[in-house]
């Protein structure tokens, strides 16, 4: 058996198995039942919310769950775990698209995947970049979609990581400056000003990233990450 045949029978397993306890347990992936349920698996959380946390988002938006990782670890650990589970679901998507579904994604990506792939061309990983900090996309949606780019899959993992690192520490503190206000911690007050603080940078920083990109493409012509142009996806599935 092939290695590419063999990654692909590992997807498909995988994802079955991920789709069929969503579908079961789909219940399960409300902001109060994932508390409860998560705090009480003691040392095994953290890895327990993350693969939630990666599978969820192959189904849905991941808001909810960042802010359930502020208020269940706090604003380093959740960051940390939001991030990990984040990127994971990300590049399952990513993953799945390439090897295993392209003609499904193309017929529900079609309203962007052109905008993704032209972008994708033009300005290789700083696109990824672009739409990790500024949500122009659904992020489910976009996952797939980049899957059918000839982005490489080292760039898309960098990129993703970086870039969505801003957005998730910063709904990561807010779930945690929630908690802090419902059980009145310490310094509460301060920490609620701060979460304001933190809610309007989330606002304005897409509106200033969408600026600095006007700029640059206005002064000089995008550069490229190492590997980011030129190369196919593997075993030829990114459909142009």
């Amino acid at each position: 058996m092939n290695r590419t045949l063999l990654l692909r029978l590992l997807l498909l397993a995988f994802i079955a198995a991920g789709v069929a306890l969503g579908i079961v347990y789909r219940e399960h992936f409300s902001r109060e039942a994932l508390e409860a349920w998560i705090g009480a698996l003691g040392i095994w959380a953290p890895l327990v919310y993350m693969g939630v946390y990666a599978l969820g988002t192959l189904f849905v938006a991941g808001a909810a769950l960042t802010l359930v990782g502020g208020a269940l670890f706090g604003p380093v650990w959740g960051v940390l775990y939001v991030l990990i589970g984040s990127v994971s679901g990300a590049t399952l998507a990513f993953l799945l698209a390439r090897y295993l579904a392209a003609d499904w994604v193309e017929r529900h990506t079609r309203g962007i995947l052109l905008q993704v792939k032209e972008g994708v061309e033009a300005e290789g990983w700083h696109f990824v970049a672009f739409v990790r900090l500024v949500p122009l996309f659904p992020f489910i949606l976009l996952n797939y979609a980049l899957g059918l780019t000839r982005i490489p899959l080292r760039t898309y993992i960098a990129g993703s990581a970086i870039f969505m690192l801003p957005g998730i520490a910063g709904y990561v503190y807010l779930g945690y400056a929630g908690r802090e206000a419902l059980l009145g911690g310490e310094d509460v007050l301060k920490k609620v000003l701060l979460a304001v603080a933190v809610f309007a940078a989330l606002v304005f920083l897409p509106l200033l990233v969408r600026r600095l990109r006007a700029v640059r493409k206005g002064s000089a012509s995008p550069t490229t990450m190492p590997g980011a142009e030129g190369t196919g996806a593997p075993g030829g599935a990114a459909r142009r």
